[in-house]
């Protein structure tokens, strides 16, 4: 049973190692784990790594322990999005109608099952992904989402349950967000970047090596001799340069605002620039870009082992990534075309990533997007893209 167990979430994409495997088996052999419950805890505990993974977690567990079969990823996401719509036409009956292009008294006449219904077959119409718009449901428009809540016909869409037993809990599927894309949390966040860390020795020597002291204890016959080691610091620099100019950033603001919270909070050495759609010859430490420039040629002169995230939305026109006056701001003639001052930056550091928080659906159709894409490893501002931002700024290469 608990070998299918550990194979099905394997399956899943859940990173279970057999180290944790059999310490689970331990903990089985030795009596610790007395119930479904007990063991529903200690084996999330045990085997998970990830609270991205929590949610999967749940799902292989109910399907493993109460013999259902786990449901088709696209049915679910259906099925969420027509209870979403049902809690949305709880609190905006007349917006959810408009955006859908029907009759707000037609969609009253129907009991809470039909209007699930309707909305579940009006998802099932669209053909494909469908983003921006306000007519069809997707993500980037204006149609209404909104999450748990209640039908005024009494339908239950979400809450909590009252049943406590492990199955129960495991449908619950609480970790539902801790899964999803976004949007981001500063949790999340950190769990995401929690790699961010060079931990060298610093200070004086004045912490006890415990397994140094023991084997040189042990060499001595018993005669104790202690060993001291420098505490452990985190001696990583970063620098975040963030795009806050123009309305096409408008949309991220709260989603970058919460990654420069975050890092902020997170890193003892970080310097915060800013610029507007691409990097010219100058960043500012001032989010209004009037006091304090700084030239990208003088960051020569930094640690070439500071790691730098760039955010920004790479919306711009082709002249002001290329062209030698491309420089928007009035007054000002470079000659520099802003992509060699990239190129400068990419030689220069090698820890480098640009992060967008733009959907990466539409990074193909974007010339700017791309061409800086050849200069930079270009992640998404979600949970996955961190993971693979914080993976390329901490790798050796």
């Amino acid at each position: 049973m608990f070998v299918g167990f550990f194979y099905n979430l394997r399956d899943h994409g859940v990173l279970v190692t057999p180290t944790s495997f059999l310490r689970l088996q331990r903990a089985l052999h030795m009596g610790l784990i007395c119930s479904l419950k007990e063991f529903y805890i200690v084996a999330r505990s045990i085997l998970v790594k990830s609270e991205r993974c929590f949610d999967v977690y749940d799902q292989v567990f109910a399907h493993h322990f109460a013999g259902g079969e786990l449901p088709d990823p696209e049915e679910i996401q259906l099925d969420e999005m027509a209870k979403l719509l049902l809690d949305e036409w709880l609190r905006n009956s007349s917006a959810v109608a408009g955006v859908l292009g029907v009759d707000e008294a037609d969609l009253s006449r129907l009991t809470p099952d039909e209007l699930e219904k309707y909305f579940l077959d009006r998802l099932r119409e669209q053909t494909g992904d469908h983003h921006g718009g306000s007519k069809w449901i997707g993500t980037g428009g204006t149609s209404p989402v909104g999450h748990s809540g209640y039908h005024p016909g009494g339908m239950r869409v979400g809450g909590v349950s009252r049943n406590k037993s492990a199955i129960k809990v495991a449908l619950n599927r609480r970790y539902r967000d801790y899964s999803q894309e976004g949007p981001l949390t500063r949790s999340q966040m950190g769990e995401a970047l929690k790699r961010l860390r060079r931990m060298v020795p610093s200070g004086p020597m004045d912490i006890v090596n415990v397994q140094k002291t023991i084997y040189e204890t042990t060499r001595n016959a018993g005669e104790i001799e202690l060993v001291f080691d420098r505490r452990l610091a985190d001696r990583l620099k970063v620098i975040l340069m963030i795009d806050n100019g123009g309305w096409s950033m408008d949309p991220y603001i709260p989603l970058v605002q919460t990654l420069f919270d975050y890092a902020r909070n997170q890193f003892k050495d970080l310097k915060t620039y800013f610029f507007h759609n691409t990097i010219y010859d100058n960043v500012w430490s001032d989010a209004a870009r009037y006091r304090n420039p700084e030239s990208i040629t003088d960051f020569i002169k930094k640690d070439p082992e500071t790691r730098i995230i760039i955010v920004g939305d790479a919306s711009m026109a082709p002249y002001e990534l290329m062209a030698e006056r491309g420089y928007i701001y009035f007054g000002e003639n470079k000659r520099r075309p802003s992509i060699e001052n990239l190129r400068f930056l990419a030689q220069t550091f090698r820890h480098i990533v640009w992060i967008n928080p733009c959907s990466g659906h539409t990074w193909e159709g974007m010339w700017t997007t791309n061409a800086i894409r050849n200069v930079f490893p270009m992640f998404e501002l979600t949970l996955d893209g961190l993971d693979g931002a914080a993976n390329h700024l901490m790798s050796r290469n």
